[in-house]
């Protein structure tokens, strides 16, 4: 079986609850894991490509003229904490983060009747791992992090080749069917229960999809469930990605807030226009 190379992680959890029940096999397919240093995000490598506006993407109503999604543009469109309310506080150093940690492997032998679907079920757990839902940017992009007691928001901004963006928030929308719940396997071989439903989404943008996974497990001895919130909205041939939650339960108003909010800072910064700042918190 080929062995990856462990590069970091990039789901959202507690240190270090999340580090016993989450360490995996998915780096290598055996010793002890390659270290269970708890973590969760690191930030993604900025590019910059020009895209050429066609006609179709003219009359792309989100779309700028330009069709072209700079770093400074992709850095602008991110979100801060006066964009979402609770107590929300913004990480500088999102890549300190970035220590190993993955899902598992999926029990391919438990799709009994359709063992093709365990292929989107791994991919999908290697998505979260790697930070890439919507699959590798194909221009800019600029990521940023906030934390609250225990629980992680990851907010991020790029733009994408159009065909493969229609075709990731495609397979997203298969998801909720193909693995509503399977199982992952840790290089320990302990097994761990995968569940992913359909989450709701704010009506922003062209296109979007939202999931609710749910990893249970054990963790220092006790029972425990890892859950996160995760949206994905497209904005012209750009989109943004939310990913929220830990061991305490999801985030999905949070997620709500940060898709409202930033899908309308990715507009004004494709018009050209200079995001406002947000309402501020409140309570």
């Amino acid at each position: 079986m080929t062995t990856r190379p462990c590069r970091p992680a990039r789901v959202l959890a507690s240190a270090l609850a999340v580090s016993a029940l989450l360490t995996t096999a998915a780096c290598s397919d055996g010793g002890d894991g390659g270290g269970s240093a708890a973590s969760d995000v690191v930030a993604s490598p900025v590019a910059e490509k020009s895209r050429a506006a066609s006609p179709q993407a003219a009359r792309t109503p989100t779309a700028s003229p330009s069709a072209r999604l700079t770093h400074a543009g992709a850095q602008a469109a991110l979100i801060t904490e006066a964009d979402i309310e609770d107590d929300w506080n913004q990480v500088k150093g999102a890549a300190a983060w970035g220590d190993k940690l993955s899902i598992g492997k999926v029990d391919v032998a438990a799709f009994l009747t359709a063992k093709a679907n365990a292929a989107d079920c791994q991919r999908l757990l290697d998505a979260l791992y790697d930070e890439d839902l919507l699959g590798k940017p194909s221009g800019a992009s600029a990521l940023t992090g906030f934390e609250q007691d225990d629980s992680r928001l990851l907010y991020q901004v790029a733009a994408y080749s159009p065909v493969r963006l229609s075709s990731s928030l495609a397979w997203l929308k298969t998801l909720p069917d193909k693995c509503d719940q399977f199982t992952a396997t840790d290089a320990k071989g302990v097994k761990r229960t995968v569940q992913v439903t359909t989450s709701s989404v704010p009506k922003q943008g062209d296109a979007r999809q939202g999931l609710h996974v749910t990893v249970q497990g054990a963790a220092n001895g006790e029972s425990a469930t890892l859950t996160l919130d995760v949206a994905a909205v497209q904005v012209g041939t750009d989109a943004i990605t939310v990913t929220a939650g830990g061991l305490d339960g999801g985030e999905h108003d949070s997620v709500e807030l940060a898709v409202r909010t930033g899908a309308q800072r990715l507009k004004d910064v494709q018009a050209g226009k200079t995001p406002a700042p947000g309402p501020g918190r409140t309570g």
